[in-house]
């Protein structure tokens, strides 16, 4: 490959060696596609030396070192454990494990065929492709709150699709996880309204109390914690979800806890190990929903009705 370049002109006729300056196009296109495969040290040593000068030997060196570094932080994603990458906000890669990869079998249940069913009865038979959000969450649920590429292609074929149609939507939304996650997994709402009132708080005791990082899984596969981004009750902020997966898609809940102190966040888990429920919503016993605490201070009777019509009559 080296002796190759002898017979190719990488800079002008007009141009010496030690002059290739960042207009000279010819030369530097050749060499960004040629280094973009960044081989080893030893190799990139040999193409500097070629293309410099001897005079400047070291500093070839010295880039060519650079240039490896720079392959190896870009590499770095690829290297990781799949235990160590978030759930749903990872990057958009696959790799194989012996329990996620697409030879192992996985299909709906019974009575999930039955749902699916129903939920494709929703859509135009031209367009079921447009049921792949439901049908990738009722999968999800079947699975304990993950989803396996080997689910998103059994969602292909119901939806008569090729299975990186599915794979874009899983990658996409971030409340489909594509890694493990724990039989309540919880999620800390992490925008503006919910951070000035606490919420990075309620996660650190979370993660406390649990003995894990975001987006790890307790020893007994009972917890995890992420963060999500705006749940839509910020005059309750700050809030978590759980969603509930410990009883598989018959018992899955989805429920929103708002109000929520540090303190209170732990006793919920307590709760939650008991296998006790507690009502969603609030927890703040001086509220009422969304009203102020203490109870109304405006709007106290029924308003009365506009002058201009009879809304009985209607």
């Amino acid at each position: 490959m080296i002796d190759g370049l002898k017979g190719l002109r990488l800079w002008p006729n007009n141009t010496r060696r030690n002059q290739i300056t960042p207009t000279d196009h010819s030369s530097s296109l050749f060499l960004r596609s040629f280094l973009l495969a960044l081989r080893p040290v030893e190799v990139i040593d040999r193409i500097f030396e070629f293309i410099f000068p001897s005079t400047s030997e070291m500093l070839a060196r010295l880039t060519a070192r650079r240039l490896q570094e720079i392959r190896h932080v870009f590499c770095r994603p690829c290297t990781l454990q799949l235990d160590s990458r978030s759930f749903s906000t990872a990057l958009n890669y696959h790799l194989d494990s012996p329990d996620n990869n697409p030879d192992l079998p996985w299909e709906f249940t019974n009575v999930n065929k039955e749902k699916a069913k129903e939920i494709l009865s929703h859509y135009p038979s031209n367009y079921k492709q447009s049921a792949v959000i439901p049908l990738l969450d009722l999968a999800q649920q079947q699975h304990g709150g993950w989803l396996p590429v080997s689910a998103m292609n059994a969602v292909a074929k119901v939806v008569e699709v090729a299975p990186i149609r599915v794979y874009e939507v899983a990658t996409f939304y971030s409340m489909f996880n594509r890694t493990k996650v724990g039989k309540y997994h919880l999620l800390v709402c992490g925008t503006t309204p919910c951070m000035i009132r606490g919420s990075r708080d309620i996660e650190a005791a979370l993660l406390k109390h649990l003995g894990v990082k975001r987006n790890e899984v307790t020893k007994d596969s009972l917890f995890s914690v992420g963060e999500m981004e705006c749940m839509g009750c910020c005059v309750n902020a700050p809030m978590i979800t759980v969603a509930d997966y410990s009883n598989g898609s018959e018992g899955y809940t989805y429920n929103y806890y708002e109000d929520v102190t540090p303190e209170r966040v732990v006793e919920i888990v307590e709760m939650l190990k008991r296998g006790e429920k507690l009502p969603p919503g609030t927890q703040n016993p001086k509220r009422i929903r969304s009203g102020p605490e203490g109870g109304n201070t405006t709007l106290l009777t029924d308003p009365k009705p506009p002058p201009c019509r009879d809304l009985d009559a209607c």
